[in-house]
């Protein structure tokens, strides 16, 4: 298992890709900097900010497209260069494949995105107490979507193409506006998770969060029954 998270951690770590990945979390943080050095002094983790950078960059863009990019990869790079095949024929059970994918993406998403949320809201003035909740959340949403796009990327070589209009429409639009969609969308959990854990620091989110404890279950059900159905996808699939 150590062997094949090392080698998926060189495949969806390419060049560009990392590079590319690279500047989009780093985006958020960025923006901050960059108006604090254009004269908004009175720029706080206030409301405002909470909903414009915290929720629409990081949950709602940054968070989903970096996990898409690097998790579709895992399975997607294998079958395009025609090596799945003789990764199942080595003596190693389809759940450690599975999961080895799984830990490369985690690997390298977690980290970036938890950087990227929490740099900008500690530039933006937020506690420490408020950042290491808003970390422990983003991990639990990378965690989800590397689930979901880990099968993507097994499913189809467009991974990227129906991932992208999944995170604009489903995840983006109809979650922001269709009450019902939360309790099927990451993004809706996230958010539900983050006013569970802080109501107070992140009340700007009561008016459209489910339920805490639905939040909860549903991150849990996401993450465990998409594993499942990889793992089962690769069980079954007709390797070429």
């Amino acid at each position: 298992m150590a062997e094949i998270l090392r080698l998926s951690l060189r495949q969806i770590l390419g060049r560009w890709r990392a590079l590319v990945i690279g500047l989009l979390a780093a985006m958020p943080a960025l923006l901050v900097i960059l108006i604090r050095v254009l004269g908004e002094s009175e720029l706080a983790f206030s409301n405002e900010t909470i909903d414009l950078i915290i929720d629409g960059m990081v949950i709602g863009g940054i968070m989903p497209i970096v996990t898409m990019a690097l998790a579709s990869a895992a399975f997607g790079n294998e079958l395009e260069d025609r090596t799945l095949y003789f990764l199942v024929l080595k003596p190693v059970a389809r759940v450690s494949i599975v999961l080895a994918k799984l830990l490369a993406t985690l690997a390298v998403a977690v980290p970036l995105v938890v950087a990227s949320g929490v740099a900008a809201a500690i530039l933006l003035g937020a506690e420490v107490q408020v950042a290491g909740l808003l970390a422990l959340v983003l991990a639990a949403g990378v965690t989800a979507y590397a689930s979901i796009f880990t099968l993507a990327g097994m499913l189809t070589p467009r991974a990227i193409a129906y991932g992208l209009v999944y995170v604009l429409v489903w995840e983006g639009l109809l979650s922001s506006i269709v009450s019902g969609v939360r309790y099927l969308s990451v993004r809706g959990y996230t958010l539900a998770l983050l006013h569970g854990l802080d109501e107070e620091g992140f009340a700007v989110f009561e008016s459209r969060v489910i339920e805490f404890p639905a939040a909860i279950v549903g991150t849990g059900v996401v993450i465990a029954a998409f594993f499942l159905l990889t793992l089962y996808r690769l069980r079954t699939m007709d390797v070429p």
